[in-house]
């Protein structure tokens, strides 16, 4: 259970901050490929008797190198580039699982969707130091990795070297997967590095604030869904991805409803002929973080493409009148 417990923690805090720059890259579903074609490793290392880690592990990389360098020659979009790892990958595995020994079937079970309890000291130190990379590359890396999945056109006429951060990318999920593999099975990892960050961009009001909420909703439903699969005898990997889809849920609820109560506060003015400038003569008002005009019994403030209604009630503690602000 400490081994349990510790990998769940691992890929909580890795799988998320992946994923972010998947989902501003619109390639949400690459690490469901990826899952797949780690299948095809796993079935190597079955067959060669040696670490299924570290055989998905190279398959995986060099999947995704491959990948990208089509993707770069114009050779195939990304959607041909999916469909060949969604359907080659499961295809590889199960042909070389074939012809591993007998009992490989069973064992295959537990990377398909995931067995913490069968993970040993040796498994943890392998995922620690993979778990390792991923953080300390995002963190180095992390303005060229934004740039090129915000605008890869843009970050190309910039100078920054497109292609070999997307191959970093791919790698970087090839890596968080085989790490999760155990955790939460190939067939859900895509959720743990999705979901968070979906949960991330309705809590945080910037890149770098969703990004920690994100770190942070990974972490808790990781280690909270093995404590309640502990309890409740239930699959780990499957109770992770139904706490972070109910955590999901929850916060998109709570945000959204907010926001139409503040809409309901939101007083607009009807009718606002006048246009405000620095010279129009019109009394200014500090109100928060932005200025307010007095005028003709009313205070009106630019939002947007619209002019609010505020009340012009200089009592109100949340504005100080501008000393000369006569403009």
């Amino acid at each position: 259970m400490r081994n349990a417990l510790l990998a769940a923690l691992l890929v909580g805090a890795s799988a998320p901050l992946v994923g972010v720059f998947l989902v501003q890259r619109g390639m949400s579903l690459v690490g469901d490929g990826m899952g797949h074609v780690a299948l095809a490793g796993v079935g190597i290392g079955l067959l060669t008797s040696t670490s299924p880690v570290l055989t998905a592990l190279v398959v995986v990389v060099l999947a995704a190198v491959a990948i990208e360098l089509l993707r770069h020659l114009g050779r195939t979009g990304g959607d041909p580039a999916l469909a060949v790892m969604f359907y080659g990958g499961p295809a590889a595995g199960v042909v070389i699982i074939a012809k591993a020994p007998s009992g490989s079937a069973t064992n295959l079970q537990g990377y398909l969707f995931g067995a913490l309890t069968t993970v040993s000291r040796g498994d943890l130190v392998q995922f620690a130091i993979l778990a390792a990379v991923v953080p300390v590359t995002v963190l180095v890396l992390r303005e060229r990795l934004f740039a090129v999945a915000r605008d890869e056109e843009y970050a190309r006429a910039s100078g920054l070297p497109v292609l070999a951060t997307n191959i970093l990318l791919a790698v970087l999920t090839g890596v968080t997967v085989v790490i999760s593999m155990r955790v939460i099975g190939l067939l859900l990892i895509s959720a743990l590095m999705i979901l968070p960050n979906a949960t991330g961009q309705y809590l945080g009001r910037s890149f770098r604030g969703a990004l920690l909420w994100a770190v942070l909703v990974g972490t808790l439903t990781s280690v909270g869904g093995v404590v309640t699969s502990f309890y409740a005898d239930t699959p780990s990997g499957a109770t992770i991805v139904l706490l972070a889809i109910a955590v999901f849920v929850v916060s998109a609820t709570l945000v959204t409803a907010r926001a139409a109560v503040r809409r309901r506060r939101h007083r607009t003015a009807e009718v606002h002929e006048h246009v405000h400038w620095e010279d129009c003569g019109h009394e200014v008002v500090l109100h928060g973080d932005h200025v307010d005009f007095l005028h003709d019994g009313h205070r009106h403030a630019r939002h947007g493409d619209h002019w609010d209604e505020h009340d012009p009630d200089h009592t109100d503690p949340d504005h100080t009148e501008l000393e000369g602000s006569h403009r």
